[in-house]
């Protein structure tokens, strides 16, 4: 049982997985701290400062021994607006991620075409010299 453990540990796809989260952990450590520490102040900037976690309907206020009852709209709002920034930003990574590889693409293609040219070429050098 504990060989069958260590083979099952030991499988590239477990251990890809395992590197994928740890490193999903952290990339999501920059992203949060890209969005509260740079676009939130930002946002907070545009709306005067207003706290949107705070905002609620309150439908019972509290009094002694009894909490309060209210609807929490403005977590909703902040849960939104940090979604958006958060799909903002890694839009943004994104983007840059696909225009370097199609720039990579692309010299691979012109190398390719390149490469068959040249070879080609040679062969239309090789026929020409056996014609003579």
């Amino acid at each position: 049982m504990i060989k069958e453990f260590k083979e099952f540990i030991a499988q590239g796809s477990v251990l890809d997985a395992a590197i994928g989260f740890v490193l999903g952990l952290t990339f999501k450590a920059i992203v949060d701290s890209v969005v509260n520490g740079i676009l939130m102040p930002f946002i907070g900037f545009i709306t005067a400062g207003i706290d949107f976690a705070s905002l609620k309907i309150v439908l019972r206020q509290a009094t002694d021994g009894v909490e309060e009852v209210a609807i929490s709209y403005g977590q909703v709002i902040q849960a939104l607006v940090t979604f958006i920034l958060v799909a903002f930003f890694l839009f943004l990574v994104v983007r840059v991620a696909n225009k370097a590889r199609r720039k990579k693409e692309a010299e691979e293609t012109v190398e390719e075409v390149g490469e068959s040219e040249i070879e080609l070429l040679k062969d239309i050098r090789d026929l020409l010299s056996k014609e003579d």
